[in-house]
This record gives structure tokens, sequence and C-alpha cells, in this order.
């Protein structure tokens, strides 16, 4: 090696890895130093020398003692060996030691030598099964065990680590800056590089992966604030609504808004008229008022003269967006139109020359909005609704029409704290935390499925008094594989329960759209008085005279699907109640069923299902936007990650950061790395 120049030097810079190690070593994703040195344990075993009377049966232990006689090696099978020795532990205890298939290991066990050997010890034979042989007579210290491949073995990165650390020590800078470390009590960079490797005790390696985790995290956050501060210098468009129009808009509205909404409603108007991008999610609870407050902003855009469009996943919202949208907009200057794939051909063609040259200045729709041959006289602000439902590249999409138009970003319900620092970390968050006045707190109870029949009668005293339900099942028909109950099913069951006196009705996603938009207006309009449908009615469908819904193996959802069906009640003045019924096979989807019960608040419930099920099931694999970190767990470090994320917004919110002394090697050691930040949208 011709000299030590910086952690990013490739792996191949170290003695023993050539091209075919190399290779390999990019499989556990190490290519550089850096890499190696972060590729951490995941655990270790303690190999300090045990006296031998606090052995007990089947622990690994280490034993020192002295070699008492020489090492006999006795083959058995097809090239397998069993290397065996005796140890003395003391005056008076001698223990037997086994290796299999080391037979090399003989040269090391000379008769009187001292040494320590780790292994599994068998109380009822008096007996060492060895594993490995520690340098240093004394053992000692905690042993690594890192995540290795059939490619990569333990032994192998095990003398890389110790290659690397030895080599390039001197050049381990510190990345978090002094006045961080002494706030947080924080490691030096090599001291805790060092002591994940090769800790002295387990306090010492708690210690070491403690500062692990902050700086983990705090890279990753100052990335983010990086990629936002530079959105934020993106030149945008200044949007100068007028006031006195917005104001007469909004006293116009039939309902007082909520200070969270009034609160959320200047945050967003004051990015509007800044000369910036904005970035902004707007996330609330189910039903406290976030579409209003996306109308008032698409209203001020509109008083400055530009257009407005919302961004729907489904057909079925978005018509039910253009629909409460023109309601809202009837005595304002609102041209309200709506692009679906289910637009006819004609409309389309008279549509979309309005929407070039300006005549329709509120445009609602599916990614039909997005087509290349639609385009936009002056689009000023981009409202996405279940921003998740969207890939990257559609969101991306909506985005380049336009000259940088702003950008609202709506969830359907509340994200965890750790994916609104972690997935949505680059946008500016707004919360509405409060639901408007009036509203009844919906009775949420879980039933068996043979306590349904007495639940039906209940059900019927609701509907007589003039109310209306929801029925909602996972599946739409029967299958072999999945015993679920489905639509089909149910719905000719309730038919034969409920019918000539109620009229019931099926919604499920086969149907086709002009069907689905019949059945939804009918129930609606209360020619249905049950509705049995799949989820397909989860988001946005909003029937304030619905006071039951009734949810059929409910532990097959998780929390915040359950939660989000349960909103779709709720919404008038009226007392309402949600029916889970299941038959939870686990302690899993029991724990789901009684949080479930025990509370209405949705950003507890989003929280609790990322603990339960992980972000990738709740957002998507692909769409989840949570990195691999190496040993953070941003569930189970929360509050690590929370106080990672201020230190870097304080970081890079500090004018020409990167110049500071204190943040050289922070900035330097980013701008080496940029490779390998995180994606964001």
């Amino acid at each position: 090696m011709l000299g030590v120049t910086s952690l990013s030097d490739p792996v191949s810079e170290l003695a023993g890895v050539g091209p075919k190690r190399a290779q390999a070593l990019r499989s556990l994703a190490i290519e550089n130093v850096n890499d190696l040195l972060t590729y951490f344990p995941f655990r270790y075993e303690d190999l300090q020398a045990k006296d031998p009377t606090e052995l007990t049966d089947q622990a690994k232990v280490t034993l020192k003692g002295t070699v008492a006689a020489a090492p006999v090696i006795s083959r058995f099978g097809r090239r397998k060996t069993r290397l065996t020795f005796r140890l003395l532990l003391d005056e008076h205890t001698i223990i037997p030691v086994t290796f299999f298939n080391q037979p090399w290991l003989k040269d090391k066990l000379e008769v009187g030598k001292e040494l320590a050997v780790y292994g599994r010890f068998d109380a009822k034979r008096q007996s060492l099964s060895g594993m490995k042989i520690i340098a240093g007579a004394d053992g000692g210290g905690m042993g690594s065990i890192y995540p290795a491949n059939k490619e990569v073995r333990q032994g192998t990165i095990q003398k890389l680590v110790e290659s690397a650390f030895e080599t390039y020590a001197p050049v381990i800078v510190d990345l978090i800056p002094e006045p961080l470390r002494d706030e947080y009590r924080l490691l030096h960079r090599r001291e805790m590089i060092h002591d994940m490797h090769f800790p002295a005790s387990d306090r010492a390696a708690q210690a070491a992966r403690r500062t692990a985790k902050f700086e983990e995290f705090y890279l990753f956050e100052v990335r983010l604030q990086v990629v936002k501060q530079q959105d934020h210098t993106l030149h945008g468009q200044a949007l100068t609504y007028d006031l006195p129009r917005l104001k007469d808009f909004i006293a116009a509205l039939p309902y007082e808004l909520t200070a969270a909404q009034k609160r959320v409603v200047n945050e967003i108007c004051y990015d509007l008229k800044r000369p910036i991008h904005m970035n902004r999610l707007l996330q609330g609870d189910v039903g406290s008022g976030k579409t209003v407050v996306a109308a008032i902003a698409m209203y001020a855009a509109i008083t400055a003269g530009a257009q407005a469009a919302l961004m729907a996943p489904t057909e079925i919202l978005a018509e039910q967006h253009a629909n409460n949208l023109a309601k809202l907009f009837a005595d304002f200057p609102v041209n309200v139109a709506l692009l679906t794939g289910a637009t006819k051909p004609a409309a389309r063609k008279t549509l979309l020359p309005q929407i070039a040259k300006g005549t329709v200045n509120l445009i609602v729709g599916t990614h039909a909005l997005i087509q290349p041959e639609v385009d936009y006289a002056d689009l000023g602000l981009a409202v996405i609704d279940e921003q998740h439902r969207f890939g990257v590249n559609q969101r991306q999409a909506l985005r380049e029409k336009g000259q940088q138009p702003d950008v609202l970003a709506m969830t359907a319900t509340p994200i965890p704290r750790t994916l609104a620092i972690t997935a949505y970390g680059e946008m500016d968050v707004s919360v509405i935390n409060e639901l408007p006045a009036g509203r009844q707190p919906i009775k949420t109870s879980w039933i068996r499925s043979n306590q349904v029949d007495s639940t039906l009668r209940e059900v019927k005293a609701e509907l007589s008094s003039g109310s209306q339900a929801y029925v909602v099942t996972p599946l739409i028909e029967e299958s072999e594989a999945v015993d679920m109950k489905n639509a089909e099913a149910i719905y000719e069951r309730f038919k034969e329960q409920f019918e000539p006196t109620y009229r019931v009705g099926l919604l499920h996603g086969r149907m086709k759209n002009d069907e689905k938009n019949a059945v939804m207006d009918a129930f609606k309009n209360n020619e249905f008085q049950v509705l049995v449908a799949t989820t397909v009615i989860e988001v946005g469908v909003d029937v304030p005279n619905a006071t039951v819904m009734m949810i059929y193996d409910a532990d097959h959802f998780g929390l915040a699907q359950l939660h989000q069906l349960r909103g779709r009640v709720g919404r008038g003045k009226k007392a309402s109640a949600c029916i889970l019924i299941a038959d939870p096979k686990n302690e899993l989807a029991v724990e789901r069923m009684t949080t479930m019960t025990s509370t209405n608040d949705g950003f507890v419930l989003s929280q609790k299902d990322l603990e339960l099920r992980g972000p990738g099931d709740i957002l998507g694999k692909k769409q989840s936007g949570v990195p691999d970190f190496k040993v953070g767990d941003p569930v189970a470090d929360l509050n690590i990650l929370s106080v990672a994320q201020q230190a870097a917004k304080e970081t890079v919110a500090s004018p020409n950061w990167a110049d500071k002394d204190a943040n050289l090697a922070l900035a330097a050691f980013l701008s080496t790395t940029a490779h390998q930040n995180t994606t964001m949208d």
C-alpha cells in the first residue's frame, strides 16, 4: 500500500483484497474503507475468561488454562476430523476440549502453553466443544459477530476490519461537530468505530452503538436538510394572492375553521407568496378538514391569476373532489373541470384547449393530469391527494408541469413521526391536530364472528332511525386460498336479512367506473341503506348519513387502513359506531384489535402500525422511502432520530454552515459520499 489518503479509498487498497474479494465485499455493500469500518457487528460474544465454578450447561464461555497433553486427531466420515486435547484450568480441574474439522489448530497446541479457548460447555460431560482459540492467553474483551454470507465469511470480515482500523485510524476524523458531541455526550468517531468493533466491555459497546446511531441519523438528516435548502432556493412562482378575496371566500364557508386549520392556512399562504418552490406535506387525522384547507390554498393561487390542479389516486375520489369543490366555489369565479381516464374523448377534446388557455383554472383528476398532451396555461399550485398512492415518477411529472409550481401533498391518514422524519423529511410539514367542533367520537367495538347475529339486530335499529351502514370485507368473491368472508356472499346474506325493508348495494374494485359511480351516488341519495363494499371505499368517500361501519375479517387489515375505514362514518352530527369482526389467530392481530378499540387518535395508531408492521407494509416496499439504516432503527430509536433531525436542522440553518471550522469535516464527507445519498422525491 502506497500511503493512506482517506476513508473513501476503495477496499482493494487493503492487503489481501484482490478483484475477486472486492467483488464479494460488494455483495455486502462494502466498496470503500468507510463502508468497511461502518459495517458494524450485530452482536457480541463475551470472551472474558470464566472461573470454572461459574460454568452453566450449554453456555458459550471462554476458558483459560494450560495445554496438559498433546492433541490427538482422529478422522471419521468423509474428510471429517476431531481434534481433542486436555486443558488444565487449575490444580484440580482438567477439561477435555474438542474441535471439529479444524486439524490445523494442532500446531498452536504445545504442551505447557497457556491459552484461552472459546466454546460451548457441556456440564454433563464436563467438556468444552471448542469454537476458536483466542489470541492472547487471557482471552478478553468482546468478540464481534458480523452479518456474513456465503461469499464473505465471518473471519474474513474480522481480519479486514482489524487491518483497516490499524491502517486508517490516523485519518478517521469527527463528523459530528464538537458542540453537538459535547451536548449529547457522544464519543469521538475514532473511539466509536474502535469500540463498535473491539469493545472491552458490554458498557463500551453500548456507548459506541449510541454514538453510531446518532451519527447515522444525523448524517442522513443533514443530507435531507441540504436537499430541502436547495429546493427552497429553486426559483418558484411568487403567487401574490388577493387577500380580501381570500378572506371573503373563508367567510362564506358554512362553518368556522378550527384554530389548527387557520394556522396551517397561514403556513401555506406564507409559502405561496414567497419566490421559492413550496414542497409542503399537509397531514391531519381522518375528518380533520384537510380538503377545505387545500381548497383555500387553491383559491389563493387562482386569485393570483394562476391555475391549480388536484391529483387524486382513484376516479371515485377525483369525481367526489370535483363535485365538492364545484359546490364550494359556486359563488366564486372558479371554473372547475374533471379530467380522468373515464373522461369521454369528445369532452376531453373540448377540455384540453381550455386548460391550455387558462379558461379552466381548477383542474381535478387522476394521473390523467400528468399525460404529455395536457398543457397548463400557468400552473401555480399542484395538490397531490394521498401522495403515497402515487409513484415517485408520477409525483415528479406533476411538479414538472408549468414553471416549478408549488406543491402541497396530502395524506389520508397521519404519517407516523418516524416516516415524517425520514420518508418525508425533505418536506415542510403542516399538521391539523384537532377535529371540527361538533364531531362526536366514533365508538369502536370488537366482536367474534359468532356474535354477528346479535349485532345485526343493533344495526337494524340504527337503520330504523334513518341512518345508513357500510359493511366492508377484504375479498370480492370466494377464494380457496384464504378463509375470509367475501363481498358477494355477504351481499347475498344481507339482502336476505334486510330486504325488502332496507335496500342493499354492492361496490367493489372490479366494477366499471360508471357502475361504481352509480352505486356511490345511490348510496349518497339514500337509495341504498346498506352498502357492502371492499376497501374501494377506504378513502375520501363522504356520506354524512352513514353512522355504522362493520368490518369483516378486521384482523387482515393494518391499523392505518382500519382507521381510514372507520373514518367513513362519524362525518355528520349523529353518534357513530365501528364494529370490528375478527377471530385473530395470533397475539399481533389481537393487539391490533385492542389498539383500535382503545383510541380514535390517528397519530397514535399510525406510529403503532409502524411498530407492528414496519414501514414497507405501510407505504409499500418501494414507496416507504425509509432507508436501510445500518445501526439505527427509525422505529425503536425514534427519540435519537428526532434529536438528530433537530440537530441537523440547526446545523444547516446556520448561514454558510459548510464553511465553519466545526463543520468542515462534515461538509467534506458529505461531498465525497454524495453518490450514497438517499434518493428523495
